[in-house]
C-alpha cells in the first residue's frame, strides 16, 4: 500500500494541531514520524484513521483519495492501528477484546469463543507476541495490554498499513527488542508502517525514513543516520543535551527505610520477598530489574495503596506501614507512578484539578473547608509554563492531552510541594527528549536539595545517567547494590537472577 497525506489540517476552534502536513509511505516502508509530546503526531494519525475528520487536505491510497467516516472504513481499506491510549475493554478477555467488531460466530450468529481463542493464538504465535487469550485484560500488566492492541491490529481481515502510535512507551527493553524485529519482518513481507515514536534509538534501529513534526508542522525530512543530537534538535527547536549533569552526591541521613517487606500475592506466591532497601537524603537509588519482579508492587506498598504481609516502612524515622497514603503525603512523600492512566490522572478532571489533586483539601487551595478555585488556576497556569504543559486552557479535561503531556502534569503536581521522599517509576515512560531533559535535571535538583530519590525504570541508559546506587531488583529481593561505574553486563546477569563476583565478574546462582 501507498498512502499520500497532502496538506492534511486539523483545527480545533482557534487551535491548528496540524498544519498543512504532507507525507508519503512506500510500500514495505518503515516511516517514522518523531516529534514532541503536543506536536500533533496523535492527532494526525486520528485522521488517517478516521476517527477525526481533516479540517483540510486529503489522504490518498495507491494515487486514489479516500474519505474515511469512522475507523471501520480505515480497516476496510487496510488500515490497523495501534494506539497511544488502550482502546481496549478490562473486564473482557483477551479474545473478546481482539475480536471486538468482527466477532467469530457459529450458526445463527452465535458466538463462538473456541475460535476467537484459536484467532489469537494463531496471530500472537505467528508474531511472536505471546498472550493468553482467555486472560482478563484488566488484570494484565501494562506492557502485556499493549501486546493485547498489537495483536488486535494485525487481526484485521487485510491489514496492509500498519500505524503505531508510541507502541514502546510502556514495553520493556526485551519486548521492544522483539517489536522492532516485528515490524522489520512485516516491513520485509510488504506491509507500510508509519510508526509514530519519540525515542530516537529506535527510530534510528528500524526506520526506512523519518519525518519530524514540530508543533502541527513538518520541519524536517532526515534519514535514520541521522545523529541523536541532530533529531533532538528538530524536534525540539533548540539544542538538547543527551546527557545528565550533576555533581558528586552528598548521602545524609536515611529518608526511607524498606525493611523486611513481604507481600503475598492470591495465589500464594510471594511478589516481595523480605526487601530491605534504604534511601537517603540526598542522593538518587537506582532500582534496576526487569519490569514484574515487584518494581511496581513495591512502589504501591511504600505510597501505602498496598498493605504489606509483613516488614516495615519507614519514613523520615517514623513507622509509616500502618499509615494512609494520604497521611505520607502529608508528611512529604511524592509518587510519581508507572501507569499513568490508572494512578497519575482522572482524565474527566480539567488539568488544573489534576494538578492539585493531592493538595485541594490544603491552603492555598482550600480556605474554611471551600475550595479557592481562583488559587486552583493560579497554580495551573504556573504549571503548565514552567513544565511546558501543552494545552489549550488549564480547563480543558485531562483526557484532550497527549499521553506524555499527562505525565507532564503528574511531575509538575509532585514538584510543586515540599518533599522529603520522592517515589519515581518509570518518571520518563512516554515523554519526548526535550521533557525528559527538563525531568532529569529537576531529578537531580530534588536530590541536590536533600530529597531522597528512590528512581524506579526500566530503562538501563535512565538508571546511569541519574543513579548515585544501584539496586537491582529479582524475583521480589534486593540481589545486590552496585555502584553507577559497574559494567552493564553485571547489572544485566543481577536482573536475571545472576551473582556478581567480587571482582566484577558474575556467575549463576
Amino acid at each position: 500500500m501507498r498512502l499520500e497525506l497532502r496538506g492534511l489540517t486539523k483545527k480545533f476552534g482557534s487551535f491548528t494541531a496540524d498544519d498543512d502536513i504532507d507525507l508519503t509511505v512506500e510500500p514495505g516502508q518503515i516511516h517514522a514520524v518523531l516529534g514532541e509530546n503536543g506536536a500533533g503526531k496523535s492527532t494526525l494519525m486520528n485522521m488517517l484513521y478516521g476517527i477525526l475528520k481533516p479540517t483540510s487536505g486529503e489522504i490518498l491510497i495507491d494515487g486514489e483519495p479516500v474519505e474515511f467516516g469512522g475507523p471501520g472504513d480505515a480497516i476496510d481499506a487496510g488500515l490497523g492501528m495501534v494506539h497511544q491510549h488502550f482502546k481496549l475493554v478490562g473486564p473482557f478477555s483477551v479474545a473478546d477484546n481482539v475480536q471486538l467488531g468482527r466477532e467469530h460466530t457459529r450458526g445463527a450468529g452465535v458466538l463462538s469463543p473456541r475460535a476467537a481463542r484459536a484467532a489469537v493464538l494463531e496471530v500472537s504465535e505467528q508474531y511472536g507476541l505471546a498472550l493468553d487469550p482467555g486472560a482478563v485484560v484488566e488484570d494484565l500488566p501494562v506492557g502485556v495490554q499493549q501486546r493485547v492492541e498489537i495483536v488486535k491490529a494485525l487481526s484485521g481481515p487485510k491489514t496492509e498499513l500498519l500505524i503505531l502510535d508510541e507502541p514502546t512507551a510502556v514495553l520493556t527493553p526485551a519486548e521492544i527488542r522483539e517489536l522492532l524485529a516485528i515490524m522489520r519482518s512485516l516491513a520485509e513481507a510488504g506491509t507500510s508502517i508509519l510508526f509514530i515514536s519519540h525515542k530516537l534509538k529506535e527510530v534510528q534501529a528500524v526506520a526506512d525514513t523519518v519525518t519530524v513534526i514540530r508543533r502541527g508542522r513538518v520541519v524536517a525530512e532526515l534519514p535514520p543516520t541521522a545523529s541523536e543530537a541532530e533529531m533532538a534538535s528538530a524536534m525540539v527547536g533548540r539544542e538538547i543535551s543527551l546527557t545528565v549533569d550533576k555533581a558528586e552526591p552528598e548521602p545524609a541521613e536515611p529518608r526511607l527505610e524498606i525493611d523486611g517487606l513481604t507481600l503475598v500475592d492470591d495465589h500464594g506466591v510471594k511478589v516481595l520477598d523480605g526487601l530491605d532497601l534504604t534511601v537517603r537524603g540526598g542522593e538518587i537509588v537506582g532500582l534496576a530489574g526487569v519490569e514484574g519482579n515487584g518494581q511496581t508492587e513495591l512502589a504501591r506498598t511504600v505510597l501505602g495503596l498496598i498493605k504489606p504481609d509483613s516488614g516495615r516502612v519507614v519514613i523520615d524515622d517514623r513507622d509509616a506501614t500502618g499509615e494512609s497514603p494520604a497521611r505520607r503525603i502529608r508528611a512529604g512523600l511524592g509518587y510519581i507512578p508507572e501507569d499513568r492512566a490508572r494512578d497519575g490522572v482522572i482524565t474527566e478532571f480539567t488539568v488544573a484539578e489534576n494538578l492539585v489533586l493531592n493538595q485541594y483539601r490544603d491552603e492555598p487551595f482550600s480556605r474554611r473547608g471551600m475550595v479557592d478555585a481562583a488559587a486552583i488556576r493560579r497554580q495551573a497556569a504556573e504549571s503548565v509554563a514552567e513544565f511546558d504543559i501543552r494545552t489549550q486552557s488549564p480547563d480543558d479535561p485531562a483526557a484532550s492531552l497527549s499521553g506524555g503531556n499527562q505525565q507532564k502534569v503528574i511531575v509538575a503536581r509532585e514538584f510543586s510541594r515540599p518533599r522529603r521522599v520522592l517515589v519515581a517509576a518509570q518518571p520518563t515512560r512516554g515523554i519526548d527528549v526535550g521533557a525528559t531533559e527538563f525531568i532529569h535535571s529537576r531529578l537531580v535538583t530534588e536530590r541536590d536539595n536533600g530529597t531522597a530519590v528512590l528512581l524506579i525504570s526500566s530503562e538501563l541508559d535512565e538508571i546511569y545517567a541519574l543513579a548515585d546506587r544501584i539496586a537491582v531488583i529479582y524475583n521480589g529481593r534486593i540481589v545486590g547494590e552496585v555502584g553507577p561505574d559497574t559494567p552493564r553486563e553485571v547489572i544485566g546477569r543481577l536482573m536475571v537472577g545472576g551473582e556478581a563476583d567480587a571482582d566484577g565478574g558474575d556467575r549463576e546462582r
